[in-house]
């Protein structure tokens, strides 16, 4: 290995891509959408400037997102995206083909992992490895997996919620459920369909869910006021909503993430279970920064949770020392090329 090759870490989400170089720490972090013009079939923008134009498009523009639920759903526009982060992260004048890590979520099938890697190396990869997403989230949140303890690890990102628990380098047991932030929002603009007959967008949702959503019922409530379309007059109106109507409306999702959790926890072996409650679980990602999730899953589990410290970033940084250490980790590489 030449000391020209670059290495870059890829967390590639459903909702952000996150670009991590060793020694330059996370070069870029911009949304997964891919803006494709339908008459042409030409990209006209990829993160940022895409996710912009989500829902303010004329027809013939639309704003793709490639992975559905952590996986390649749109192949061709995957490997474009890829290309474009890998470019934008590498700069203009790098003549050398980088050696590129991806994560992926645990419960990917081979067909799918094999997927990613064929997109990262025709989008300019010279090697790809692809790492189980909960194994990067755990390097990245301080973890030494390789000791013989149990960690839990729940990583709530947009598509999907991975629960793992990780001894030795590898995962004991685990479950990946389609059940994760975009979901939430789904059941916020649900919700004030049915109840105030109002039409919101995605990135509504997503801002009541940041501004005033919780886990658990709170008493000093928090209020926002939320601007859509009335569904029976087709006019726009605004109306306010409280943290404890944003509880209900998302219960039901919430409680497939902590059945998930449940899910691992029974499946785990008893000596790594006593290790479990010892240390605790820990969140990763974007979703697990919605109020009160902690305490919600120490309610239903008896076991305490902790936040990670960025949360958001965790697999990105995962794969980043991942790719410094190779040797280190090679155990826990579940494909390359």
């Amino acid at each position: 290995m030449s000391i020209f090759t670059k290495k870059l870490g890829i967390d590639l989400g459903t909702a952000n891509t996150l670009v991590f170089i060793p020694g330059k720490g996370i070069v870029l972090n911009e949304p997964s959408v891919v803006a494709v013009s339908e008459s042409e079939k030409k990209i006209l923008a990829v993160g940022l400037e895409a996710k912009e134009m989500v829902g303010k498009t004329p027809d013939n523009i639309v704003a793709y997102r490639p992975l559905k639920d952590g996986v390649i759903a749109d192949y061709r526009v995957t490997e474009a995206m890829l290309r474009y982060y890998i470019g934008k992260a590498l700069g203009k004048w790098n003549v050398w083909r980088p050696e590129v890590m991806i994560s992926v979520p645990a419960g990917v099938t081979s067909t799918e992992r094999r997927a990613v890697i064929e997109a990262a190396i025709k989008a300019g990869a010279k090697n790809a490895y692809v790492v189980k997403e909960p194994i990067l989230a755990a390097i990245g949140a301080g973890i030494s997996i390789y000791e013989p303890k149990g960690h839990m690890i729940v990583d709530i990102g947009g598509g999907t919620t991975d629960v793992a628990v990780i001894s030795l380098g590898g995962i004991v047991s685990s479950t990946s459920v389609k059940c994760a932030g975009n979901k939430l929002d789904n059941a916020i603009i649900d919700y004030m369909k049915k109840n105030y007959n109002l039409l919101v967008g995605e990135k509504t949702a997503e801002d009541i869910k940041i501004g005033v959503g919780s886990a658990v019922p709170m008493e000093e409530e928090l209020t926002m006021t939320v601007k859509g379309r009335d569904c029976l007059s087709g006019l726009p109106r605004s109306i306010d909503i409280k943290t404890n109507e944003v509880v209900r409306a998302v219960g039901k999702e919430l409680r497939d993430m902590i059945q998930a959790i449940k899910d691992v926890l029974q499946e785990t072996p008893p000596e790594l279970a006593s290790d479990i409650i010892d240390q605790g679980i820990t969140m990763t990602g974007g979703s697990s920064q919605l109020r009160n999730l902690c305490d919600l899953v120490l309610r239903r589990t008896g076991v305490k949770a902790i936040v990670a410290e960025k949360p958001l970033y965790c697999v990105a940084l995962g794969t980043g020392i991942a790719l410094e250490h190779l040797d280190t980790y090679k155990k826990a590489i579940v494909g390359k090329r």
